[in-house]
């Protein structure tokens, strides 16, 4: 099965003034990313603006990254719904484009007990059998938390490989973990807790600090998995800052503050998310200084 590595990053969708998609500017973030830390690109999720973007536009941005990355990267396609049905179609779609792997949200909004969750990623992944599925666990978006024991049944399911979990639970982490094998990739969906995570059998991250320091997360992950684990904490507590900045409002607006103060034209978010007023940035510009990244605005 694939190796997706150990820093995955949960790409931003650029804009252009006029609200269409900057399929230029994408390309150009993608190659950047991937040589500066990044080993899969997460088109298309929640920090893509999935929710607002159309099936069509996703489909484009599959196949422009694939051909921006060809050879450097994997892309990993956000292909989920709250629609079992929908998603069967859009990963199937995906997997024709030939992405390399999807990442699957815990439907939302309809909160389906465990039970509707596990035949609902089940019948994903058993509608494309040769691409690897990864979960994707966030209950403060969809309202409902994917349990271990469910993690556990969907990594009986061959094609299912790992989760991205953004619980915030570092017990629900560890017992995920006690109950799955170890060649079920366990990733971190925050940033902040990358570190902590891998102390309980974690495999990376799917990160939005990646964005800019991707080279420093790899480092620190590498440095913990070499015993290093001083320098790893060093690493950690130095972009703690950032890491939470990035999160002081709704994602990926601060992440595309920042982009913007680095000189990326990757443009506004969609509505209903909203920029901030100019604190934001400020914080961020003060933040990014004080780590060392370059600041063009």
């Amino acid at each position: 099965m694939i190796d997706f590595g150990r820093v995955m990053t949960a790409m931003v969708t650029p804009f252009k003034e006029d609200g269409n998609v900057n399929y230029a500017v994408a390309e150009q973030l993608a190659v950047y990313l991937t040589e500066n830390g990044t080993d899969t690109l997460v088109v298309c999720g929640t920090t893509g603006e999935s929710p607002t973007l159309s099936w069509d536009e996703e489909y484009e941005l599959f196949q422009v990254i694939l051909k921006a990355v060809a050879g450097k990267a994997l892309v990993m396609a956000g292909t989920g719904s709250n629609s079992t049905k929908e998603a069967i179609a859009a990963t199937e779609k995906a997997a024709k484009i030939g992405v390399h792997g999807s990442l699957q949200i815990v439907p939302y909004y309809n909160k389906p007990p465990q039970a509707g969750i596990y035949q609902h990623f089940k019948a994903i992944a058993q509608a494309c059998p040769e691409l690897p599925i990864i979960l994707y666990n966030v209950p403060g978006r969809t309202g409902q938390n994917l349990q271990p024991e469910t993690v556990a049944r969907l990594a009986e399911v061959e094609n299912i490989v790992g989760i991205k979990e953004s619980s915030g639970n570092l017990d629900q982490a560890s017992e995920i973990r006690r109950l799955t094998s170890s060649e079920f990739k366990l990733y971190s969906g925050d940033d902040s807790l990358t570190l902590p995570l891998l102390s309980v059998g974690g495999s990376g991250v799917v990160s939005v600090a990646s964005h800019l320091v991707g080279t420093q997360l790899q480092k620190m992950i590498q440095a913990f998995t070499t015993g290093q684990i001083q320098v790893a904490t060093q690493i950690h507590l130095k972009l703690f800052p950032l890491f939470k900045a990035l999160f002081v409002t709704t994602n990926p607006i601060p992440v595309k503050a920042a982009l913007k103060i680095q000189g990326w034209e990757v443009g506004s978010t969609r509505l209903p998310l909203h920029e901030e007023a100019n604190e934001v940035s400020q914080k961020l510009k003060k933040i990014l200084i004080e780590i060392g990244l370059k600041s063009n605005s």
